[in-house]
């Protein structure tokens, strides 16, 4: 018999960059694989340099990387990832963000403004990314921002059902932390089991970052457990002033809920400090051990990332995952 015989058989191989390796190693074990060894250096001049260890030829390459801070530096690295990939002959190349830096700038406020949520799409097009992955997107609109598939994870599933375990008992309001963000409010009130819902007005001056003021609670929150929910925490400003306006409301409790811990700056001692009683976190960016206190509780995200792949490789429904789950009330 003449000719070649080609092998129809895929391979999926993960791979992970060093913002957030113990998130990778966590879904590489939820598929039942390893993380790819992979050769990192920084140069003298701060450039970064990456070789993987195992031939790439062929396969289906999942790329984890959580912009966390240095943010530049770890965007950077998986920039060059995705082009070792690429130029090695990977099938298909998927980059998984569990945290999408840049994500707050996906629209101009003022005139002379960047779109960074956009730039960052055309930028992993550009290195050779097929595909996209993410966590709760700060919006909506930044998946049609790739110029490719585009799976938006969410963790309300994962969150939902801690908060319902735990506190399903109290007389419950979901707040959500300003009007822009009732839909997700909505979303945990099914989930919730169809509980009231409110959320802050609050008021931001285009010109300051990380500042805005909590004005006041629309909505009854007298006398209810309320579960304060957002996509991220940075600061810690905004939600603790929104959890004190929140009892200050009548609430019997507060409980921040959020999927993204930035903890910048001064946030771990304003939580602390806060009236919450609970700070409910997912590990999308790594929480160091000093960032860590006893009213925080942090959940995997690894089970989402990991059935998400699964169904990528498997060319099966990333949107299944959630079909059944996101309107389902308890």
């Amino acid at each position: 018999m003449t000719g070649v015989k080609r092998t129809n058989e895929k391979n999926l191989m993960i791979f992970s960059g060093r913002a957030h390796p113990a998130l990778a190693e966590e879904v590489a074990y939820q598929l039942e694989t390893q993380v790819v060894p992979t050769d990192f250096r920084t140069f003298a001049n701060s450039e970064i340099y990456v070789r993987f260890q195992e031939s790439v030829r062929g396969s289906d390459a999942f790329v984890i990387q959580s912009h966390t801070a240095p943010i530049n530096e770890w965007i950077m690295e998986n920039l060059i990832m995705i082009d070792a990939l690429k130029r090695a002959s990977a099938k298909r190349i998927t980059t998984v963000m569990p945290f999408y830096g840049y994500a707050r700038q996906d629209k101009k406020h003022l005139g002379r403004e960047p779109i960074s949520a956009r730039l960052m799409a055309d930028l992993f097009k550009t290195a050779g990314a097929d595909r996209l992955i993410a966590v709760d997107l700060h919006t909506e609109q930044i998946s049609g921002f790739f110029d490719g598939p585009v799976d938006h994870l969410q963790a309300i599933p994962i969150l939902s059902e801690y908060v319902y375990d735990k506190y399903h008992h109290h007389n419950l309001c979901v707040v959500s932390p300003d009007a822009g963000r009732i839909k997700v409010a909505e979303k945990w009130a099914n989930r919730l089991g169809g509980t009231p819902l409110a959320f802050i007005h609050k008021t931001r001056d285009p010109h300051k970052a990380n500042q805005s003021v909590a004005n006041r609670v629309v909505g009854d929150v007298e006398g209810r457990m309320c579960i304060l929910v957002d996509d991220m925490i940075d600061s810690g400003g905004t939600i603790c002033q929104a959890a004190d306006a929140i009892m200050a409301a009548g609430a019997s409790g507060v409980v921040i809920v959020a999927t993204h811990g930035i903890l910048s700056d001064l946030a771990v001692e304003r939580l602390k400090a806060s009236v919450a009683r609970e700070v409910v976190l997912t590990n999308t960016l790594p929480i160091p051990e000093e960032k860590r206190f006893d009213k925080l509780t942090e959940l995997s995200i690894a089970p989402l990332i990991g059935d998400a792949i699964r169904e990528v490789f498997e060319d099966g429904s990333v949107t299944s995952l959630f079909d059944h789950a996101s309107e389902r009330a308890h």
